[in-house]
């Protein structure tokens, strides 16, 4: 391996790295950004703009679906990614249901759920398939 060849991987992980730490920001805010005090209960921006009626939900979902499409980028294996989809519309569709999705929003933290995935992936990017 060349000289070059390493400089390429280090570029790589280093972007891979940015864009991890960016998606990581991302999901804090949507999931968990505010503490409440005293309690171990966190609560993310993605119910609180689920209150907003219709297009609330329509936001969660793009801002999640963002999440997703940058895993597709860092080459995220597609059994991988159809399981983030499926957190994305399962926050979607429930979240979608009045009052009952907006406590079941507060509970269902899919953008995490989808960073641990990518970082799994991340973590151990030799055991990809073809």
């Amino acid at each position: 391996m060349s000289n070059f060849d390493r400089r390429d991987d280090y570029i790589d992980s280093a972007a891979q790295a940015l864009t991890l730490k960016r998606l990581r920001r991302l999901s804090l805010i949507l999931d968990k950004v505010i503490t409440i005090p005293g309690t171990p209960i966190h609560i993310g921006l993605d119910p609180l703009i689920g209150f907003i009626p219709i297009g609330g939900d329509v936001l969660g979902i793009i801002l999640a679906s963002y999440i997703v499409i940058e895993a597709a980028k860092l080459g995220v294996p597609q059994a991988t990614l159809r399981k983030m989809v499926l957190n994305v519309i399962i926050d979607g569709l429930v979240g979608a249901i009045p009052v009952i999705g907006d406590l079941f929003d507060f509970a269902w933290t899919a953008n995490e759920y989808n960073i641990k995935l990518l970082e799994a992936h991340l973590q151990f990017p030799l055991r990809r398939k073809p």
